[in-house]
């Protein structure tokens, strides 16, 4: 049954630790999936939370602890002695653990490293030296592997002594003496096997898919969404078998760029909590807005340009919000079409080119559409002269903007710039100053002036 928090589940919560009673945790809270148990722990305040969390046992600690918010999950680590921060580290996958161990101070890192046992460090210590956006970053060292001159009854006692160290085996690996990657085992294929049966004879070695410890993250992601994968294994630039990364890790990875791709298109350029510094939340959304004030600034200009020209026609001044906002949304709708196929590694030119034609006509039909509508109901109200130019200014604006919108994500990609800022204040920005000086030069010819 799936759980859900209340706010009369919580109130009680609180009173049972006001009273100092945690035979309720045992009740209530214990057999919760740690998913639930890091939700209610969320919700209190640090004293309950620690109260709470310390009469958890040591595994369900562990899980817990990586299901945290950031934020609570920090507070945590720097309450811990570096004795007890130690033993949590141990209790949890290597890939967990140096995330944890990555967010500390070098000095500190230095002091839990030495307080755990001496394979536990080693292990980690090599995984911080990897780049947290690599797969090397990414990965776990626990996994489970057979060597391929193995007798099938050799192969299924050390795969049982070596499972005690993996909580959740996917895909057992098949490796030679030097412990590079040959191929997989199959567990059915292990099942069926007579016991002298070597491995070498049972193991598959077609459609091997892995990656090496400097793929960036996002690539990870890609190749394992495209073949489907659980779990992927990784190697180092000897080929030899290091790790594994598994999808809840790739979950996270994929998450977290698609906040990034959304904060980037909303004009915020860092990555920032919720409750980051006000400092922190304003120098990450300033730039954009003074780019933003510099495109207001230059829309202005062009107007004032023109101000002769609207003093003749003062109806002209009535469609300048609806060209403006036009074009901003046409180019953001078409950039982020383009921004979506990049992200999902499609840079096949010819996959691309297709979309920038299928934009341009999109643009075709869609300002056909509204401009033949904005041309009623401005003839309609105004004049058939200003409904013309309106009509046609727009339709040249909405096709600009469709052909704008596609082609500068993939100039930003090409010259390596991340293209989810084109469809932020970026691309708006350059609509709205460019599609009011079309609109104006139009209303110009129409009028004669």
């Amino acid at each position: 049954m799936r759980f859900e928090l209340t706010k009369e589940y919580l109130d009680e919560v609180r009173e049972l630790i006001a009273q100092n009673n945690s035979a309720f945790i045992d009740q209530k809270i214990i057999h919760l999936h740690p998913a639930d148990v890091a939700e209610i722990i969320d919700e209190l305040d640090n004293d309950e939370a620690k109260f709470v969390f310390a009469h958890l046992d040591n595994d369900l600690q562990g899980d817990v602890l990586m299901e945290l918010d950031d934020e609570v999950r920090y507070q945590f680590v720097e309450s811990f002695a570096t004795e007890q921060l130690a033993k949590q580290l141990e209790n949890l996958d290597s890939d967990d653990a140096v995330d944890i161990l990555g967010e500390l101070e070098v000095d500190r890192q230095l002091e839990v490293i030495a307080e755990m046992e001496s394979e536990n460090a080693e292990q980690l210590v090599k995984l911080l030296n990897y780049d947290e956006n690599t797969a090397g970053g990414l990965m776990q060292t626990e996994f489970i592997r057979a060597k391929l001159d193995w007798p099938v009854n050799r192969c299924v006692i050390e795969l049982r002594r070596q499972a005690e160290e993996v909580e959740k085996v996917y895909t057992i690996y098949v490796v030679d003496e030097e412990d590079r990657l040959v191929g997989f085992l199959s567990l059915k294929s292990l099942l069926f096997a007579k016991a002298k049966t070597q491995i070498k004879d049972i193991f598959q070695d077609k459609n091997m898919v892995y990656v090496t410890t400097n793929v960036e993250a996002e690539e990870v992601g890609r190749i394992m969404e495209k073949y489907d994968l659980v779990s992927i294994p990784v190697l180092n630039l000897q080929k030899k078998l290091v790790g594994r990364i598994t999808i809840d890790d790739i979950v996270d990875v994929i998450r977290e760029e698609a906040d990034k791709d959304f904060q980037m298109a909303s004009g915020i350029s860092e990555n920032v909590e919720a409750s980051a510094s006000i400092w922190r939340m304003s120098r990450s959304r300033l730039p954009w807005l003074m780019i933003g004030m510099l495109g207001g600034i230059l829309g202005a200009q062009v107007i004032g340009n023109f101000e002769g020209q609207i003093g003749k026609i003062p109806a002209l001044a009535f469609f300048i919000p609806l060209v403006a906002a036009m074009g901003g949304n046409v180019g953001v709708q078409s950039s982020a079409i383009v921004v979506q196929s990049i992200a999902n590694g499609s840079n096949q030119f010819s996959s691309i080119w297709s979309k920038v034609k299928r934009e341009a006509g999109l643009g075709l039909l869609n300002g056909l559409i509204c401009g033949s509508v904005i041309f009623l109901v401005t003839w309609l109200l105004q004049s058939m002269t200003l409904g013309i130019s309106v009509s046609i200014a727009l339709f040249i604006v909405i096709v600009f903007a469709a052909i704008f919108g596609t082609l500068i994500p993939l100039v930003l990609h090409k010259y390596k710039i991340d293209p989810a800022v084109a469809t932020g204040p970026f691309i708006t920005t350059l609509n709205d100053v460019v599609g009011l000086f079309i609109y104006f030069m139009v209303g110009m010819f129409i009028f004669g002036l």
